[in-house]
């Protein structure tokens, strides 16, 4: 189509406009903590409550009582509010490995051993069967496998991974591998299709090694090593070669041993934890590794994190190096507990001021709740039940609305608070930046207040502000990534702008903006700026603000006055 006018004219241009902008990557909420079984130190993704108890189990026993963790609780609530992701790094007491499981072939040779992502003795039981088929010492936290369809003539058969406490009349399945093969040469080959990766943390240099060829597909297991591979199984006729069929694993099942760790069952838990019994049975160094790996931005991205069970004033040193984690990632709120249960007012704001950061947001008091698993009423630390506020902020509203107050602050799987705070407590703690926890006749439990710990008044004092900046530098750095490498030219200034503007306009029409502005021109990208070979943008943003304190004036008239 022409561009230019040469003669005289009339030149009708048309200017797309009307580019839909990229939306930003969608993240949830990452918690650290322990849980009954799971992959040790390996930052898993669970996406409902239900995978969540499948990969991390729920209670485990002591001597004279069930207990859960609050990683279970507060991964329960997450969920039950609308809760999308959640990224769960399992810490531990001692030393834990995989359990284990040959697979037979009819020459008694093997043929390929299954190891369990999960770790500990949890993940072992019995071989023998009683006469439903049942394992002796099968569980609901154990798995078992079985092989189904062994096909001599095709070389292939299925895998089943079934849970540890079914039984052969009622097997419960949890996964079905489907034309298995033994050949390395196969598309179909065992380790291609489950995989064999193995993962370990690597604390000098903070990132986790990865061992093996084939990612794991399943939840449950990894193909260890293969014993017998059947490299080329067919002849050139397509014939099963004879000296491979009986190879092949045969029609049977069975579980899994040697795994080693035991959850321990030495520590306090609920209420009962406090300054001298400190914690769930977890050392607090055993919480260094993840923390550490989770200050990756790269390789893990969440916008809320959690660590239930630790408390600014028993675990100083790991609530320090969270925060400092947080504030270089730049990309999440770390809600923190500051003090165990039984704790006063003026307790709680003295931890609340020991700390600094808009990054960080702190609620109180405990809050009690009924335990998902067991049923029984808990006191839990209100991060236990705020990621599920967050949760169900984001799903009503968006990141910048305030999670507080009657419409998005309610919090309808608590029982009660360990305190009914009157107003002139509330009004401490707000001002101490602790964000109270108030209990009103006909509403409930509400959490009625979202301040960050940041000490200077500023907008980021607030905690959907900081959420809004969150969210807008996560979405114009993807944008910004694209460009590196690019010509910083005005057609790579034009790209940006394009991006970022109709983004920052839907927000401001989904209340987050009052204004805003994005320089990235010749103003600010001057030849000296080109030749260090920087691209700069400026962006001005002016953030809603919520409507926290209500005046309202009631004038009494006489009789008479008219009103204007």
């Amino acid at each position: 189509m022409a561009s230019t006018l040469i003669s005289p004219g009339v030149l009708a241009l048309e200017n797309d406009q009307s580019f839909i902008s990229q939306q930003p990557v969608t993240v949830g909420a990452a918690i650290i903590g322990p849980t009954v079984k799971g992959p040790v130190e390996v930052p898993t993704i669970v996406t409902s409550y239900s995978q969540y108890q499948n990969i991390f189990g729920t209670t485990f026993a002591t001597a004279s009582n069930v207990y859960t963790y609050f990683t279970s609780i507060a991964a329960y609530n997450y969920f039950a509010n609308g809760g999308e992701t959640l990224l769960v790094a399992r810490v531990t007491s001692g030393s834990f490995t995989s359990a284990t499981s040959a697979i037979s072939s009819s020459n008694t040779s093997g043929s390929f051993i299954l190891e369990t992502l999960s770790e500990g003795i949890i993940m072992n039981s019995s071989s023998s069967l009683d006469s439903s088929g049942a394992l002796a010492s099968g569980s609901a936290d154990n798995i078992r496998w079985e092989i189904q369809n062994s096909n001599t003539s095709s070389g292939t058969f299925s895998l089943l991974i079934r849970q540890g406490n079914d039984n052969t009349t009622n097997p419960i399945v949890l996964e079905t591998w489907t034309n298995l093969s033994m050949d390395p040469f196969a598309p179909n080959y065992v380790i291609k299709v489950i995989g064999d990766y193995t993962l370990n943390y690597n604390s000098t240099n903070n990132q986790m090694e990865v061992s093996g060829s084939y990612p794991n597909a399943s939840k449950y297991v990894r193909v260890k090593s293969v014993t017998n591979p059947l490299p080329n199984y067919f002849d050139n006729n397509g014939i099963a070669k004879s000296a491979y069929t009986s190879s092949i694993p045969i029609n049977t099942s069975s579980s899994f041993t040697g795994g080693t760790g035991t959850v321990a069952t030495n520590g306090q838990y609920y209420d009962q934890i406090t300054e001298g019994n400190r914690s769930q049975g977890i050392p607090s160094a055993s919480y260094n590794n993840m923390i550490s790996l989770l200050s990756n931005a790269d390789d893990y991205r969440f916008n809320v994190l959690l660590t239930p069970g630790l408390f600014n004033s028993l675990q100083t040193s790991q609530v320090t190096s969270i925060i400092s984690n947080t504030e270089n990632r730049g990309d999440s709120i770390f809600v923190l507990d500051l003090v165990p249960y039984n704790s006063t007012v003026s307790a709680v704001t003295t931890q609340a001021n020991s700390r600094n950061t808009s990054y960080a947001a702190s609620y109180w008091p405990w809050l009690q709740t009924i335990d998902p698993d067991t049923g029984a009423n808990v006191w839990v630390p209100a991060s236990t039940m705020i990621g599920g506020v967050y949760a169900y902020n984001d799903n009503v509203s968006e990141p910048w609305f305030a999670p507080a107050g009657i419409n998005r602050g309610g919090l309808s799987q608590v029982i009660r608070a360990e305190q009914k705070l009157p107003q002139t407590s509330r009004d401490t703690l707000y001002t101490g930046k602790v964000n109270p926890i108030a209990t009103f006749p006909g509403t409930g439990t509400v959490v009625y207040g979202q301040k960050t710990l940041q000490t200077k008044a500023s907008a980021l004092d607030r905690v959907n502000v900081r959420r809004l900046l969150i969210s807008l530098k996560s979405y114009i750095s993807q944008v910004a990534n694209n460009l590196v490498f690019e010509q910083n030219t005005i057609a790579t200034r034009n790209i940006f702008l394009s991006q970022v503007n109709p983004y920052l306009e839907s927000v401001q029409q989904r209340q987050g903006l009052y204004a805003f502005k994005v320089v990235m021109d010749d103003s600010n990208n001057t030849a000296d700026v080109i030749d260090r070979n920087q691209l700069v943008g400026a962006i001005y943003l002016q953030p809603t603000k919520t409507a926290e304190f209500i005046y309202l004036n009631f004038n009494i008239l006489p009789t008479g006055v008219t009103f204007d």
